[in-house]
């Protein structure tokens, strides 16, 4: 796995903000509080966690367009992101409010979405920590951590983390997100020339554990426990 840093309230105004960066790749990560839900909740007294991705014009080496968040790949990347982070979070806990997860890419070098993964839940935890502390949402918890990587098959070799260049040429490319209790949230696997039998799937999956289960530790190293239990200052 490539170095992973995640430097929390890196945003000034924002309720929880971290700045993750895994090698080359960088994404900044916001969480805005707004008291509000979507329509299909109102007066059910549960909350709503939702997301939004894009890639900054000049974080690849060539000017990309700005991407529409409401279509094509930002929109697929950022519902990834919500169903991640929504299975970890209990939206009963802090009742009809939508915290919105801006996953805003600086600097793509492969991996971007499971970077955003990592980093949203990080600045999802404070922001449900802030709730607590000011007495909004004195019962806003998470269930669980999570934490997402990619991995992948490159010129037969099975490798953890890949970067663009490797990503580029991979027989087999999967992005897998799990919890701290190592129960799986997501996996999208695709073989772009050669199909894989079980026991590559079986391979990459552990590998993928392993990296999960590094950066969790990372996460619980910058956020501690507390933020799991009701009314926990």
């Amino acid at each position: 796995m490539r170095p992973v840093t995640i430097t929390r309230d890196f945003v000034r105004y924002a309720e929880g903000s971290a700045l993750i960066e895994v090698g080359e790749t960088k994404v900044l990560c916001t969480a805005s509080v707004e008291d509000r839900v979507p329509p299909f909740l109102r007066d059910t007294g549960q909350g709503w966690v939702t997301a939004e991705y894009g890639m900054l014009p000049r974080s690849t080496q060539v000017r990309t367009p700005r991407e529409m968040a409401t279509r094509g790949r930002a929109y697929e990347i950022q519902r990834l992101i919500g169903r991640a982070i929504r299975a970890v979070t209990d939206l009963s806990s802090f009742q009809e409010r939508t915290i919105v997860l801006d996953c805003d890419v600086i600097q793509a070098d492969g991996g971007t979405r499971t970077a955003a993964i990592t980093g949203a839940f990080v600045a999802l935890a404070d922001a449900i920590r802030r709730l607590r502390m000011e007495g909004i949402a004195p019962s806003a918890r998470l269930k669980d951590f999570v934490a997402a990587v990619s991995v992948g098959y490159v010129e037969g070799n099975l490798l953890l983390d890949l970067n663009y260049a490797e990503d580029s040429i991979a027989e087999v490319d999967m992005n897998v997100a799990m919890t701290g209790a190592g129960q799986f949230v997501e996996v999208q696997g695709t073989a772009e020339e050669v199909p894989f039998d079980q026991e590559q799937l079986t391979q990459m999956l552990s590998l993928a554990a392993k990296g999960i289960r590094r950066l969790i530790a990372l996460q619980r190293e910058l956020l501690g426990e507390a933020i799991f239990r009701e009314n926990a200052a």
